[in-house]
């Protein structure tokens, strides 16, 4: 019989913090520290990070090794279109295809705004909780002191300095990850020990002292039974199977396919061969989290399951900071109490690895879409270090914000990140996931069927969106008030419903007006990728009204005076400190002079060149259908 153990009375839940203060941990971090921040600070004198492109995109000299965070639809589809179409953002790729400048702006502020309300705020609270839960600091200051370690070397070497960090951190995560695998599987008696024990991972402490709730119904803490299974029932599962191979495929392809974080790291890459080559490396690495995440969270919730697996609101308050649940402490906890001193340093190394890894590749996407395509509206004529110094700016507002946002993502979609994250995605990122699909594949799509498609997605998003958070998504001791009919239909069931309501309102309006003729298509859609006909972009008018121009005033163009300009003094120490800082030369000027015309068109027929080398062409082919094949088998084991 269960041992049902009133809160009040719960043994061992007061001191729950294992803090790493040992001279071995200690010694493991900061030479973790140290590597990284060198190899920031190689990458800024390596690197021209002068201009704009050397900044957002690394000069386009990236190998494709550093290229972690691409997929196979990536490199094989989107990635020809994006090259070909010579941009450096997806809302650029957006107004070349379709012109007009409201849906580049509008993808520009949804975007900044998912990268602000999921990405970011999860990123945060995610790092943050595992320092909770290892040092016993406060949320808030550990939050404050990683950003600004991640914040060092994002606004100075900008992407360069983020691929080669990056590249370090991989390897620290991986072996760590491993290192915690072997520990966790020797700790529950292997694998087969992993599959006898967890559907018998209950908390005793069922007892609230709260007379509203008593005793909490078993159902709220007891183990799915389809916990071992992928695909689960369609009405009744946490992921019902339809809506995970569908709903979770259509968000994946905004995220994988169309958003900034993903596709600017795969623009920068050297050729189109080793930009596949990135994707199918990533797809080995995807292969990974089931055995290095998934299933040691599983073991955590056996080893610790009046922890991590706590139902009553008042002890998952004492135990990790919230009412609704502690199922995000899963990893970090097995981390603090099982790994040994020295080890335990090296995980929390690679945690921290991780969070700065993502947080800094955010912040430097984000910067690139708020210069580039709305800031550069604002003041058309800005120059190179006014962009630079605005794009570091936006990364202070925007850190400031998220952290705010964190009492929100704690409470959200029951505790779980996962869900959270999933769900505002799938209530926002459909329309724009159909929309890109269709630009890139039907040509007859036009402005306004894309433009209306997006606005009519978005609507129907907010109507979810919004009365989720107003009623709170709740937990399974205290559901929420949500009306049914708005939030009883899954996220990911929601998501498939809006992609298909998007789209088809893209199309039927797209039919309804005029088509954009073929001359402005060429090589902005999938089927025109290798026309070598001359091309008519819809944002030449764009492109020509450039800091060439004469200023223009009341409609009316203005004559420049020519004036002698005083030859600027000699900056100071610090001035000078200063500039090298921020990527500017000492004259104020971009560090290298702007190129002949006819550099500009040989580096703009580099960038659209997706020709590959037949050889190298088959092998990453080949490579694609292997990791495809381990793919399914994989999924056939475990559905």
């Amino acid at each position: 019989m269960e041992a049902h153990t009133e809160a009040s009375s719960a043994p061992g839940l007061e001191d729950q913090s294992v803090l790493i203060d040992n001279t071995a941990d200690i010694l493991v971090i900061a030479a973790y520290f140290l590597l990284v921040i060198g190899v920031g600070l190689w990458s800024m004198c390596r690197t021209n990070r002068g201009t704009v492109g050397g900044y957002f995109l690394a000069g386009q000299s990236m190998i494709w090794w550093p290229a972690l965070f691409v997929v196979l639809l990536l490199g094989w589809l989107f990635a020809p279109v994006y090259r070909t179409a010579g941009v450096i953002t997806m809302p650029q790729y957006l107004r070349k295809r379709f012109g007009g400048h409201r849906i580049r702006l509008y993808l520009s502020m949804l975007s900044l705004f998912l990268y602000i309300f999921t990405k970011i705020s999860v990123d945060m609270f995610s790092g943050a909780l595992f320092i909770q839960q290892a040092l016993g600091w406060n949320i808030y200051a550990s939050v404050i002191a990683l950003l600004g370690i991640t914040m060092i070397y994002t606004v100075t070497g900008g992407l360069a300095a983020l691929m080669y960090t990056d590249t370090v951190q991989t390897f620290v995560i991986i072996v760590g990850a491993f290192i915690l695998m072997g520990y966790a599987f020797h700790e529950v008696g292997g694998y087969s020990g992993l599959f006898d024990k967890y559907l018998g991972a209950m908390t005793s402490l069922t007892v609230s002292e709260d007379p509203a709730l008593g005793n909490i119904s078993s159902s709220c803490y007891q183990p799915r039974p389809d916990s071992y299974h992928l695909l689960r029932d369609p009405v009744t599962g946490d992921l019902p199977w339809p809506a995970l191979l569908l709903g979770l495929t259509i968000v994946s392809s905004w995220y994988w396919c169309s958003d900034q974080v993903i596709v600017q790291r795969c623009l920068a890459g050297k050729n189109l061969t080793h930009i596949k080559a990135g994707c199918i490396l990533c797809g080995y690495l995807k292969l990974m989290p089931m055995f290095l995440m998934v299933m040691p969270g599983m073991i955590s919730r056996i080893l610790y399951p009046d922890e991590v697996a706590c139902v009553v609101p008042e002890v998952c308050k004492r135990v990790c900071g919230t009412e609704v649940g502690c199922s995000n402490i899963a990893y970090p906890r097995l981390v603090v109490k099982l790994m040994p001193n020295g080890m335990r340093g090296l995980m929390l190394a690679v945690m921290l690895a991780a969070l700065m890894s993502s947080l800094a590749s955010i912040f430097n996407s984000s910067s690139t879409l708020f210069t580039m395509d709305i800031y550069t509206r604002l003041r058309p004529r800005a120059s190179d270090p006014e962009l630079l110094l605005v794009g570091r700016l936006w990364v202070v507002l925007i850190v400031a914000v998220s952290v705010a946002w964190l009492p929100v993502v704690q409470a959200a979609q029951g505790g779980q990140l996962f869900d959270y994250m999933q769900s505002v995605s799938s209530y926002l990122a459909p329309p724009v996931s159909a929309v890109f699909i269709l630009a890139l594949f039907v040509p007859r799509v036009n402005e306004k069927g894309a433009f209306w498609g997006l606005i009519g997605g978005l609507l129907m998003g907010l109507a979810r969106l919004i009365p989720e958070f107003s009623f709170g998504s709740g937990s399974c001791v205290r559901p929420s008030k949500c009306p049914a009919l708005i939030c009883g239909v899954h996220y990911l069931y929601f998501a498939i419903v809006l992609f298909v309501c998007s789209g088809l309102l893209t199309l039927v309006v797209s039919l309804c007006t005029a088509p954009i003729p073929r001359k402005h298509l060429h090589r902005l859609v999938f089927s025109l990728r290798y026309s070598k006909e001359d091309r008519e972009d819809l944002d030449a008018d764009e492109e020509l009204e450039g800091p060439t121009s004469l200023p223009v005033q009341n409609g009316r163009l203005e004559h420049a005076a020519e004036m002698e300009e005083p030859q600027p003094s000699a900056p100071g120490l610090f001035r000078h400190c200063l500039f090298w800082f921020c990527g500017i030369s000492s004259g104020g000027a971009v560090s290298s002079p702007p190129p002949a015309q006819e550099e500009a068109a040989a580096a703009a027929r580099r960038l659209e060149d997706i020709s590959e080398d037949p050889t190298w062409a088959r092998v990453v082919n080949l490579n694609a259908l292997l990791m495809m094949a381990v793919a399914m088998f994989l999924w056939g084991f475990y559905a």
